[in-house]
C-alpha cells in the first residue's frame, strides 16, 4: 500500500464561521484573517494505492461553478487534482474508486466536470461511495444545509449508475464507547460521525504499522483541537464535541496520527494528552512516514 497527499488548491470561509464561538482574538493567532476576515484552508485529499485499487478519498471543489460561486471562496493557489494526480503518475482515468466523507460542495466538487451542456463523472472507470443515510440528507437538504449541497455536483453521479452505498452500521457508539465502524476494505475501515452533518464518514487506515484517520470535518486543523473550537457550520455542535472528545481520547491512546483535509500548513500530526486535553503532538508531512 502506498498513500500520496493529493493538494487540489486554497480556499477562503470566513474566520469566525469557521471557529464558532471561540473569539477572534484567539483564533487569529492560529489562522489570521485578512482584511475581510477571510481564512485560507487547504483542500486536500488522499489517494491509496492499495493493490487493484486507486483510492481517492474526496476530490476538492472542482471547477465548473461560474465566477460568482468563485468569487464568494477565493479558490487560489497552483495546485490541482489533475497537476498533484499527475505528480505521482496518474490520471483521473486511472482511479478505481473515489470515496466521498460526505457531500458539501469543498469535498465533492471534482466528482462532476461540465462537457458541452451535460454533466459527466469526472472519474469515468470509478466507483463512487457514499452511503445511503448520508444521500438522503444530501438530495432532500435542510434549509441551514442546503447551500452546501449543490445538486449539480451530487445528482450526475447516481444518474451515470457509477454510485454505490456503504452500509451503516448501528447508531452511536459501540459497547467500548468508540465511534462505530465498518470495513471497506482489508486495510480500511470506515467511521461514522454525526455532528457536522449526517453520516460523515472517516476513512480509518492500516499504514506501515500505524493507524491514519483521515478527518475530514469532524476536525478541519490543528487549530480545532481544543474542544470548543467548533464550527458554525455544523448541523449538530453539541455532537461535534461529544464525538471529538471521543475519538481525541482513543487517538491519543492508541497512538494516531491524524490527516488534516483543510489545515493550509499542517498535513498530518500525532496526538498527546494534555493537562488541557488532547493536544498535537508531532506534526509532519504524509511522505515523512
Amino acid at each position: 500500500m502506498k498513500l500520496y497527499a493529493i493538494n487540489t488548491g486554497f480556499f477562503k470561509l470566513d474566520g469566525g464561521a469557521m471557529f464558532g464561538v471561540v473569539p477572534k482574538s484567539m483564533w487569529n493567532k492560529l489562522n489570521p484573517a485578512d482584511e475581510n476576515n477571510m481564512c485560507s484552508w487547504a483542500l486536500r485529499c488522499l489517494l491509496i494505492e492499495d493493490g487493484k485499487r486507486l483510492i481517492l478519498i474526496d476530490n476538492g471543489m472542482g471547477d465548473k461553478q461560474d465566477a460568482k460561486f468563485f468569487g464568494h471562496y477565493y479558490l487560489h493557489g497552483d495546485d490541482t487534482l489533475d497537476r498533484s494526480l499527475a505528480a505521482h503518475g496518474f490520471s483521473k482515468d486511472d482511479i478505481t474508486d473515489v470515496f466521498l466523507t460526505h457531500l458539501h460542495f469543498d469535498h465533492c466538487g471534482g466528482s462532476i466536470v461540465r462537457e458541452g451542456e451535460k454533466l459527466i463523472p469526472a472519474f469515468k472507470n470509478a466507483v463512487y461511495w457514499s452511503n445511503e443515510d448520508h444521500w438522503q440528507w444530501a438530495t432532500v437538504p435542510n434549509d441551514r444545509e442546503k447551500a452546501s449541497f449543490l445538486k449539480e455536483n451530487i445528482l450526475p453521479i447516481k444518474e451515470s449508475g457509477q454510485l454505490q452505498f456503504i452500509k451503516v452500521p448501528g447508531k452511536g457508539l459501540d459497547a467500548n464507547g468508540l465511534l462505530n465502524s465498518t470495513s471497506f476494505s482489508d486495510n480500511i475501515s470506515v467511521r461514522f460521525v454525526n455532528g457536522h452533518t449526517d453520516k460523515m464518514m472517516l476513512p480509518q487506515i492500516s499504514y506501515k504499522s500505524r493507524t491514519i484517520v483521515y478527518m475530514a470535518d469532524l476536525l478541519p486543523s490543528v487549530a480545532h483541537m481544543p474542544l470548543p473550537y467548533v464550527m458554525a457550520y455544523d448541523m449538530f455542535p453539541l455532537t461535534t464535541l461529544t464525538e471529538k472528545k471521543t475519538f481525541l481520547q482513543e487517538a491519543a491512546a492508541k497512538d494516531y496520527i491524524l490527516y488534516f483535509e483543510h489545515d493550509a500548513m499542517n498535513e498530518c500530526c500525532s496526538v498527546q494528552a494534555t493537562e488541557k486535553g488532547v493536544r498535537p503532538k508531532d506534526c509532519f508531512r504524509l511522505s515523512e512516514l
